[in-house]
């Protein structure tokens, strides 16, 4: 059986929504999102990290470039990431990336990602957690993920 495991990060803590003045795909990392960004990037380092995809949304970019960075690989940029896209594509997407993927999304998208999996046969391991900055680590056996856990966001 071909095991492996994928990474689903909710994009670090950004600005106020309605305090931002401008287009919100132009929203940026706070300052403790940029703190959560570079304990994410350890901790998924340290994972075995290989591949980056993310919302070409800017806090989503900004929450994996320190992992880029580390990496020395570029971060593809999908639609399928973006808010208010739905479920559908991310997981056509979670199962085209490789072992080690990382994927960065909003909250919406991950969710019913989620609760899509889980109604497809995926076990839940631990308290669902929707916190901007966590990862869930998602095991796939043959390309179908059997259990997620969630990882709460860096403090």
């Amino acid at each position: 059986m071909a095991r492996s495991v994928v990474y689903l990060v909710r994009h670090a803590k950004a600005g106020e929504r309605g305090a931002w003045v401008g287009d919100d795909f132009e929203r940026p990392l706070s300052q403790t999102g940029w703190k959560q960004a570079r304990a994410l990037s350890k901790r998924l380092l340290k994972k075995g990290a290989t591949e980056l995809v993310s919302s070409p949304y800017v806090r989503c970019t900004q929450t994996l470039e320190p992992l880029a960075m580390a990496l020395g690989v570029p971060m593809l940029v999908d639609e399928r990431l973006v808010e208010e896209a739905g479920f559908e594509g991310a997981l056509d997407l979670l199962g085209e990336v490789s072992d080690g993927a990382v994927l960065c999304s909003h909250g919406d998208v991950i969710q019913e990602t989620l609760e899509a999996l889980v109604r497809r046969g995926m076990h839940v391991k631990n308290s669902p957690d929707w916190r901007k900055g966590t990862v869930w680590v998602l095991k796939r056996n043959d390309g179908r993920i059997t259990s997620g856990t969630v990882w709460p966001p860096p403090t």
